[in-house]
């Protein structure tokens, strides 16, 4: 199968009320594990493959082992593999667009793009991100770029995520319009916010499940829930378990 098809093949995964679960992983022993486990397809989250490798999130981890470690999860399954690309190590369009050529050429057919300023204070502008978006976009015309925004993680008062679904989807409009595939708002979790959000969206959401349940996300019209850190932080819990168990 070529990277176009792969890349398509993934894409087709995302089907509003039937989603892909992407349970997420962080190199390529637990990426064997999962596709072992009857996955449809993998995802890293940046946290996780930061832990798991003693550093911080937020494009702490040196972009050369990121693209490493994506091509060697690559290389240990048949699965299409989509990247947590955070913003991308780079803020200009020529720099973005050069990274995201090189996150191909591993053999990753998807990306997670962030519209937080890593590693400074708030957001991008809905102008600027999109031409960011734009710039990820020309680096393959086949990856799946999934737009993200970080109103609603950044937001810890649930009670006021409902005033930000006008912007989130005034910002999934612009990806959108700007070349991404799909959009992704974790740290939403109500139900009801998230039909809004799905139902405005020109193209498939993504969700973070935290609070919520497969059945919800299905409910709600979600196309693709991802689960972040949690899986990591559980095994590290068991593996902690297990040591205490001892004898």
């Amino acid at each position: 199968m070529t990277y176009s098809e792969r890349a398509q093949a993934f894409a087709a995964l995302h089907q509003p009320g039937n989603p892909v679960v992407l349970y997420n992983i962080w190199d390529a022993g637990s990426a064997r594990a999962i596709a072992g486990a009857g996955a449809k397809a993998l995802a890293t989250g940046s946290f996780p493959v930061a832990a798991a490798q003693g550093f911080a999130d937020g494009e702490q981890v040196p972009l050369e082992f990121v693209l490493g470690n994506a091509e060697r999860i690559v290389a240990a399954t048949e699965l299409p593999v989509t990247i947590d690309f955070e913003g991308g190590y780079a803020r200009g369009p020529e720099q973005l667009t050069a990274n995201v050529k090189r996150l191909a050429e591993t053999g990753a057919v998807g990306l997670n793009f962030e519209d937080q300023v890593v590693g400074g204070d708030g957001f991008y502008s809905i102008e600027e991100q999109a031409r960011r978006v734009a710039a990820v976009r020309a680096a393959d015309a086949d990856i799946f770029v999934n737009a993200r925004t970080d109103l609603f993680l950044k937001e810890k008062d649930a009670a006021k995520h409902a005033g930000l679904v006008p912007e989130a989807l005034e910002r999934a409009a612009a990806y959108a319009e700007a070349g991404g595939s799909g959009v992704f708002v974790p740290g939403l979790s109500d139900p009801d916010l998230i039909a809004r959000v799905c139902e405005g969206c020109p193209v498939p959401v993504n969700t973070m499940m935290r609070g919520i349940t497969l059945e919800t996300a299905r409910q709600a019209g979600v196309a693709r829930c991802s689960y972040g850190p949690i899986p990591h932080a559980k095994l590290m819990q068991v593996l902690a378990a297990h040591f205490q168990a001892l004898e």
